[in-house]
């Protein structure tokens, strides 16, 4: 006689499905067009061990149930849903040196070293392209051998299962694992709940005729934004990215003179792209421009119950910001930048205004012409709130870890320059994401080096 199946193992061989929140349904909407395809690179001087790679991607799957969860978009709701299977399945996509030079030579030909060229290229991969095709996975791996003496490993992330402080997380524990220290510990745990279901109670209260009005205010605001000069509107586009590095000195003079105004890097960093941005324009000293500003907050210390960044999810939210700027120095822009953000957290507005902004991204993905030159901008600049800070330098030197970069495609709807900052054994260093050919890499460039020379110099003025 047959026996019943069993229940409980029944429901461990079902997968689990969640809705997708408000948030996250706006990243799986943006995804498809280009932003929000999270990249995690890392350059190595010895050979990965793909058997001891997988096994620790296999250990964060089980750790972190969304990381194994595939995006599936339901016809009948016209939304999407988490798909979590019960068992890890990444596999790690292997590049020899041939498949690595052929990749190579496909890419643009501007002079960037052959991991610049791979993290752009794995930043533009078509992965989530359509989700009408089928579900796919939130987490895929890769590995390329650039020479002999230089290989790298990246992890390609859809951003609404992995924000930027879940990343910093998951690079730190998938390097402790790889080296064999402690790291993921196994336990089995369910998907966490969307953001929007864990905001204190009373934090997104808002008259329904004041809803409308912000919507109407962001919506009207965003045609007087000015943007840095479009290069090339018509063509296809993807992201592109440059770096802005400090030494030691000048990261640590930076560093002090946010700390002596009370405000953060984000405020300077804002600073410096208002001003280049402005400066690039060769404007007459009297003229203004209304700049937009983008700041990322991590809401995990402030959800109810509170999440560690070991809770992976997006639980970002974000405060927009205008300014007009017209010659102003870096340290009077900083604080009034890092003001006004400071002034709409206490008024809750990264929680109040979280449904209006994912409102308005949802609208320009689908009306890309409510947008200037249906150029999908839709600010100036993002920064984080949080510095990222890493000085793991003795387990980098074991692993054999030469450079690492993390950071997100943003050529859909997004700012002009997406900057995701790190303060790595002392020394600033900014990946700085932008839509190309929106943009030029000269013209980003451009306005990089004249950022770097804005807080380079704000802080010898200071000094003098």
């Amino acid at each position: 006689m047959a026996q019943e199946p069993d229940s409980e193992n029944l429901n461990q061989q079902t997968p689990t499905i969640r809705p997708v929140g408000g948030t996250e349904y706006g990243w799986c909407k943006a995804v498809p067009g280009g932003t929000g395809s999270t990249v995690l690179s890392l350059l190595l001087s010895k050979p990965p061990q793909i058997p001891l790679l997988q096994n620790a991607l296999h250990k964060l799957q089980i750790s972190h149930p969304i990381l194994r969860s595939k995006i599936h978009f339901d016809h009948t709701t016209n939304t999407f849903q988490f798909v979590t299977p019960p068992n890890p399945s990444v596999q790690i996509q292997s590049f020899d040196l041939q498949s690595t030079s052929q990749i190579l030579q496909s890419q643009t030909n501007d002079l960037i070293d052959p991991f610049h060229a791979l993290l752009e290229h794995e930043m533009n991969r078509d992965t989530w392209r359509d989700p009408k095709e089928g579900d796919a996975d939130v987490m895929y791996a890769s590995s390329y051998t650039i020479s002999e003496e230089r290989f790298a490993v990246f992890l390609r992330l859809h951003t609404s299962s992995c924000d930027r402080a879940a990343a910093v997380a998951l690079l730190k524990e998938l390097l402790r694992l790889v080296a064999g220290r402690n790291g993921g510990d196994g336990r089995e745990a369910k998907v966490n709940l969307a953001i929007e279901d864990l905001i204190p109670e009373g934090k997104t209260n808002k008259p329904f005729w004041a809803r409308g009005l912000d919507v109407l205010g962001y919506s009207l605001n965003a045609f007087r934004f000015s943007n840095l000069s479009f290069v090339n509107v018509d063509s296809p586009r993807s992201s592109r990215m440059v770096r802005l590095q400090l030494n030691a000195d000048e990261t640590m003079s930076l560093l002090a003179g946010c700390k002596s105004r009370g405000i953060k890097l984000c405020g300077a960093l804002a600073a410096a792209g208002m001003i280049a941005a402005w400066t690039s324009k060769h404007l007459p000293d009297h003229q203004t421009e209304k700049y937009a500003v983008v700041t990322l907050i991590d809401c995990r210390p402030i959800l109810d119950p509170v999440l560690s960044s070991n809770n992976c999810g997006f639980y970002h939210s974000a405060i927009l910001n205008t300014h007009d700027v017209c010659g102003e120095t870096l340290w009077e822009l900083a604080k009034r930048s890092y003001t006004s953000f400071a002034n709409a957290v206490k008024c809750n507005k990264h929680f109040s205004d979280m449904s209006d902004l994912n409102f308005l991204m949802c609208k320009a993905i689908d009306n890309p012409g409510l947008t200037p030159s249906s150029s999908l901008r839709t600010a100036l600049i993002s920064v984080f709130e949080d510095l990222v800070v890493d000085d793991s330098t003795e387990m980098h030197e074991e692993l054999g870890l030469v450079d690492y970069v993390g950071c997100s495609s943003a050529h859909g709807v997004g700012p002009s320059l997406a900057i995701f900052d790190t303060v790595r054994n002392g020394k600033l260093d900014c990946a700085c994401i932008y839509p190309s050919p929106l943009h030029s890499r000269e013209q980003i460039q451009g306005i990089v080096d004249d950022m770097k020379r804005i807080l380079v110099n704000g802080c010898k003025s200071e000094n003098q």
